[in-house]
């Protein structure tokens, strides 16, 4: 029989936290899953650490061919998958042990749902919480799916997390062509978008995953890109459904997406002062 859940790895140069994403995995309370982790041809161990797991009948360990950016991985992943929900979790992140458990149960109490998110925190490089229960934009219990994607836009920031804090229906994801890169620094929201427009909501207040801050996230670079995505993220959205995104939408979101990108600068920025000063 296929598991109830595909807990889906796409890993690349992790390997100073790609253990502790597996462990938080197999740590899990809700035991119906398997486990995928594909290395996207890491110059670093990742991939020997991934291999010592390999002997644990939950875990198929997969290679990816160098290229393709992380849309050929996620794809990879996804593709291998036989559960009938599924969750992405970067190699650096982390699941709390109860969140299968209660996303599950969220999403089988709710045959509309088609995708289910919960807040998340923010951790440093050593796993400290630098920001609690971040997430969901104020959206509680199960809403229509177009409802929270205008939401989304709205905000102009990805209401919904990071993979690790979203479980969705397969059957949705393959229905709507897997993983969608047109807006590469915004493959999962974009993604989210397609299958939300599938079904509904829901919301689970509770933390349930940690993602954690790299070095790349303090670019002045990223931030410039970032904003500029989003933007032609609201202006698609608004293209080919303009009965969910209006015009005005698409205008405060994209004037919040290029605050919220700088916004998030000076707070990494800040972050990365802050664990300087305390490594001395």
């Amino acid at each position: 029989m296929s598991p109830k859940v595909s807990v889906v790895v796409p890993a690349y140069n992790n390997e100073d936290y790609i253990a502790a994403t597996i462990e938080s995995i197999l740590a899990q309370t809700f035991t119906d899953f398997e486990l995928i982790i594909a290395d996207h041809s890491s110059t670093d161990g990742t991939k020997a650490i991934i291999e010592k797991y390999s002997s644990d009948s939950r875990i198929t360990v997969l290679d990816t061919e160098a290229g393709g950016g992380a849309l050929r991985n996620w794809n990879r992943v996804t593709e291998a998958a036989s559960g009938e929900y599924l969750k992405l979790v970067c190699g650096d992140d982390i699941l709390y042990p109860r969140s299968l458990e209660v996303q599950v149960a969220a999403i089988e109490e709710h045959p509309e749902v088609t995708l289910v998110a919960s807040t998340r925190d923010i951790v440093d490089a050593r796993g400290v919480v630098v920001v609690p229960r971040r997430g969901l934009a104020g959206i509680t219990g199960t809403v229509p799916g177009a409802k929270a994607v205008r939401r989304t836009v709205v905000v102009g920031s990805n209401i919904f997390g990071e993979p690790a804090c979203v479980l969705l229906r397969r059957e949705t994801l393959v229905k709507v062509g897997l993983w969608d890169s047109q807006f590469p620094y915004l493959i999962d929201e974009t993604t989210y978008a397609r299958v939300l427009l599938e079904g509904d909501f829901r919301a689970v207040i509770e933390p349930l995953a940690a993602f954690r801050i790299s070095d790349s996230q303090w670019s002045v670079r990223l931030v410039q890109e970032q904003s500029a995505q989003a933007a032609g993220f609201h202006r698609w959205l608004r293209a080919e459904h303009p009965s969910v995104v209006s015009a005005f939408d698409v205008t405060v979101g994209n004037a919040r997406a290029w605050l919220m990108a700088r916004i998030r600068r000076f707070a990494y920025l800040w972050l990365r002062r802050r664990m300087n000063t305390t490594d001395e």
